[in-house]
């Protein structure tokens, strides 16, 4: 497990106010995200439940991680992606999961959806569930989901992925110790790579994508030297 220090006693409280969450979403994760584009939760809205973490320290750091990691080279890869339930707090998750609205557990969504709490090993993480409209539009029209499937598993290190059957949308997941596991509700078929599963050759993976992308080729433009050599990140 990472040693890390400020998830827990630190540097931010809850926000109390909205000046306090205004704050919190301002936070920035990576090149292309903000904190503000994971709290949005549909439940929430409709239940009017907060949706705002009890630590933010460690949603933060968690948040950071699976920006920056997996998020980012998606974005610099495929173009803009959609993020959609993202961050849920304990009491988000926990109605969702009630009321049969498509949320596991507390207990199985810490160090997953709930991006503030560790799982029982021990182990802090961050999931959101993401659309790739460059992916989407050729899933419509029958590409098969696992060449994005084997994509991932190539070029991000993430613990899990979970594939649904609506535009070939997937739960990414950061987390220390990754498992490296790939599940889908598409098909009958479950359980794609259990941990430590042998996935297929490194050919049979790479001959489903060959037409994909180049890996983190979206040229984006460079702040002017000036900025650059004084920036804080």
């Amino acid at each position: 497990m990472t040693d890390h220090k400020d998830d827990s006693a630190g540097k931010k409280r809850k926000p109390g106010s909205v000046r306090g969450l205004e704050a919190l979403g301002r936070e920035r994760l990576s090149r292309h995200f903000f904190m503000r584009d994971f709290l949005y939760s549909e439940i929430g809205n409709f239940f009017q439940i907060q949706n705002i973490p009890d630590d933010p320290n460690l949603a933060l750091y968690t948040g950071q991680k699976l920006a920056s990691e997996l998020l980012d080279p998606l974005v610099e890869t495929f173009g803009p992606i959609a993020v959609r339930s993202a961050y849920r707090s304990p009491l988000v998750n926990g109605y969702g999961a009630e009321h049969n609205l498509g949320c596991a557990s507390n207990e199985a969504n810490r160090a997953a959806h709930i991006w503030d709490q560790r799982d029982a090993n021990g182990n802090c993480g961050a999931c959101t569930s993401v659309v790739i409209p460059w992916f989407a539009d050729q899933y419509e029209k029958g590409r098969d989901w696992l060449d994005l499937a084997w994509w991932l598993y190539d070029h991000l290190n993430f613990h899990a992925v979970f594939f649904f059957p609506k535009r070939a949308a997937f739960n990414l997941t950061w987390r220390e110790n990754p498992e490296r596991r790939i599940s889908s509700w598409i098909g009958s078929d479950r359980a794609i790579l259990r941990p430590g599963g042998a996935p297929p050759t490194v050919e049979e993976r790479a001959s489903r994508y060959a037409d994909f992308p180049r890996f983190r080729g979206i040229h984006y433009p460079e702040l002017p030297d000036k900025y650059r050599q004084c920036s804080g990140s």
